[in-house]
């Protein structure tokens, strides 16, 4: 091929096209990309033939703009560095898929806790990530609690002790890999790693599959787990636990309060009280989230004024503190008196100097 050829082959592929991202794409917009890709087309999880021509092509796409140097290079003049040695333009150093798979889930071990296999990443792992909604009621999510679910989670086979072969029977290495779990491609223009396509990176070949668990050394189980709910947790929030294999969202849903209303780390209430009470002071018994509580009331108090309990409300997730309680005084007015009652709030009605307008039974003009 000469170097012409060469340029016109690497010009005909739109690479930013191939992992569907604009020209002006980040490095983090590209990476995404490509992840996404390199899982809807990984020989692990993708058997059609045509599947691992895309994989390589969308790997092949994400090595070049994934690097500065080479990306510049293919933006100015459609083509990479040339000077790589052992017939391809980068160098021959080759590019391993895998790695950067293995780099998204923070080296050999991913978030799922299933790490990888030899040679490839085990999507059905990857997949094992479940969503659980539980219901709270509104003191379970203040206080914290500890809830049992029953989940599918995946474990390893009893049957072939996650060896994945039948017992009793044997694998071969894999003449393809040698035993790797990875092939070099010569994509025309540069070698890539990537997974073995006839032992999907596991590095042997299993003539006979373990009839429980097809050949995966793991099976679906239902397993029952506790959940820690932490205090404070609030409606909509998520916390993730970690089960064999994989992991589970448990998302959780607060009811809602007959006594307490809440935002955030705040609780609010209110407290009825007389209007003597109001007038003179005096204490009155509520409801606290951490249990009822006597609440001194101030002389004076006005119907909806608010008073602030610091540090009566929600803990924090994180322990560091707690939110406020807010009180909320209404002011009860009777509307039956007696007549003793009656005279009284007359006679305090005729020495009352604030009065805008006129008070019925009271002679006194208050206007002025």
């Amino acid at each position: 091929m000469t170097l012409f050829s060469f340029i016109d082959n690497l010009q005909r592929k739109d690479y930013y096209k191939i992992l569907g991202v604009p020209p002006n794409a980040n490095q983090k917009e590209i990476k995404k990309a490509y992840f996404e890709l390199a899982k809807k087309y990984h020989p692990d999880t993708n058997k059609d033939k045509s599947a691992s021509e895309k994989f390589q092509e969308v790997s092949e796409a994400y090595e070049v703009l994934s690097d500065d140097g080479k990306r510049k290079a293919y933006d100015s003049f459609g083509q990479t560095d040339f000077s790589g040695a052992q017939g391809g333009p980068f160098g021959g150093a080759g590019f391993d898929a895998e790695d950067i798979l293995k780099s998204f889930f923070g080296g050999q071990s991913g978030p799922f806790g299933g790490g990888f296999r030899a040679g490839g990443m085990d999507f059905e792992d990857i997949q094992q990530a479940q969503q659980y909604m539980m219901n709270l009621s509104f003191m379970e999510a203040v206080k914290g609690c500890n809830k049992d679910i029953t989940i599918n989670t995946r474990v390893t086979c009893d049957r072939c002790d996650g060896k994945k072969a039948e017992p009793g029977t044997t694998h071969s290495k894999c003449t393809t890999c040698n035993g790797t779990g990875q092939e070099t491609v010569n994509t025309g223009f540069f070698y890539m790693k990537s997974t073995c396509r006839k032992c999907a990176g596991q590095g042997y070949i299993i003539s006979t599959p373990c009839r429980k668990c097809r050949g995966k050394g793991r099976v679906n189980e239902s397993r029952k787990i506790t959940v820690p709910v932490p205090a404070g947790v609030d409606n909509g929030q998520t916390v993730r636990i970690p089960v064999s294999f994989g992991e589970v969202y448990v998302t959780f849903r607060v009811s809602e309060s007959k006594i307490f209303e809440r935002d955030g780390i705040n609780i609010y209430s209110s407290a009825s009280i007389s209007f003597t009470q109001a007038i003179l002071g005096g204490k009155i018994r509520i409801p606290g989230i951490q249990g009822d509580m006597d609440l001194k009331i101030p002389p004076g108090t006005q119907s909806h004024q608010q008073m602030r309990l610091t540090g009566r409300g929600v803990p924090r997730i994180d322990g560091l503190g707690k939110g406020d309680h807010y009180v909320s005084f209404k002011v009860h007015i009777p509307k039956y008196l007696n007549e003793k009652q009656k005279a009284l709030i007359l006679a305090f009605a005729e020495l009352e100097d604030d009065v805008s307008g006129t008070v019925d039974g009271v002679s006194k003009d208050g206007s002025g």
